[in-house]
């Protein structure tokens, strides 16, 4: 019986390094899988470019990867869930489900959260980004449609574009504009459209976004970086920042009409970002934050196996975890990618 596997660890800023580690014993409701698809994410090349995302410092070496698909291997006695040979949807999310947000119904905010491939925590929650990988039967959504592993690891994204289209509000007949084209940008176009916008721009400074963008439902592109900032004033009720830039913020600030609302989804500098309240107050604005998601996952998985929602234009290619360091290298090229994948060998 296997006792290691193969796993992607990032030691500190630009030191990733393919080890083995143990599998944990399987327990009871626990669930051996293999690797479908792994995403690689904003957040995974923050921690493999710069060893830290915004606060969430590395600390111990880190298994990145929150973005999963996998193949059942193996049950525990008690699991009823899944059986082996199913495919299924890693929900990255583990929430106590006892403190006041998770009471409340705010799982996202969980206070003791186990969020998959973090550094928010310490011991850090190792991620996905392994061959084989043992979970909580609760944390796995079967899923036996016709749909590809790698458009099944797109789940996680999806949320985060949904939880943030949930926290703008009512879009129905409404102009929205998402700033950044990457893959939670044009998950919040997929988002918007779905909450009925009428219209969804996407400003982005580099072309390819911008071209996947209009492939999954923008209806103008806009290179912000070159236009004049003030052609886009007052042209949007909700924009949606997606960049995690402070010039896009600047962008959603300039084109958000008064009484309008600005979703803060992207991750902003830590340190040295001015506050724009005066703007926020003179012009009435709500801005608010969406931080990953709470019952969004079972949104996503259902929109994803029920086909009212395509992600592949997103897909730019899968590499296998021996070739890890290229896919983060890939993927850190916006030129050349906006889903870069991992699977296994």
């Amino acid at each position: 019986m296997t006792t290691t596997t193969t796993a992607c660890r990032i030691h500190a800023a630009r030191d990733l390094r393919l080890e083995d580690v143990a599998l944990p014993e399987l327990g009871a409701h626990d669930v051996q899988m293999k690797l479908g698809a792994g995403g690689i994410c904003g957040s995974d090349l923050h921690y493999f470019g710069h060893g830290r995302v915004g606060a969430f410092v590395i600390r111990e070496p880190l298994v990145p990867g929150h973005e999963a698909s996998g193949i059942v291997e193996r049950i525990g006695s008690a699991v009823t869930r899944v059986k082996p040979g199913d495919k299924v949807a890693v929900n990255p999310s583990h929430a106590c489900g006892r403190c006041d947000y998770c009471l409340g119904g705010r799982f996202n905010l969980c206070r003791s959260m186990f969020f998959l491939g973090s550094a928010s925590v310490f011991p850090h929650a190792q991620g996905l980004f392994r061959r084989q990988f043992v979970l909580g039967e609760a944390q796995l959504t079967p899923v036996h449609e016709d749909i590809s592993l790698g458009e099944l690891a797109c789940a996680e994204p999806l949320s985060i574009g949904l939880h943030a289209v949930h926290r703008a509000g009512d879009l129905v007949g409404k102009t929205v504009l998402v700033t950044g084209g990457g893959t939670i940008g044009c998950m919040s176009v997929i988002a918007a459209r779905l909450a009925g916008a009428a219209e969804v721009i996407v400003c982005d400074i580099a072309e390819r976004p911008l071209a996947i963008a209009a492939q999954v439902g923008a209806d103008r592109t806009i290179r912000s970086d070159q236009v004049d900032a003030a052609s886009l004033a007052d042209s949007a009720d909700i924009a949606i920042e997606a960049a995690g830039s402070p010039a896009a913020l600047a962008t959603c600030l300039t084109a958000t009409r008064r009484g309008g609302r600005i979703v803060q989804v992207g991750t902003l500098p830590a340190e040295g970002l001015p506050f724009p309240a005066n703007s926020i107050m003179a012009r009435e604005l709500d801005y608010v934050g969406a931080f990953r998601a709470a019952h969004a996952f079972d949104w996503a998985v259902r929109y994803l196996r029920t086909r009212r929602v395509d992600v592949r234009p997103l897909l730019s290619a899968q590499l296998p975890i021996s070739r890890a360091h290229e896919a983060f290298e890939l993927a850190a090229d916006r030129s050349r990618s906006t889903k870069v994948q991992l699977v296994d060998d």
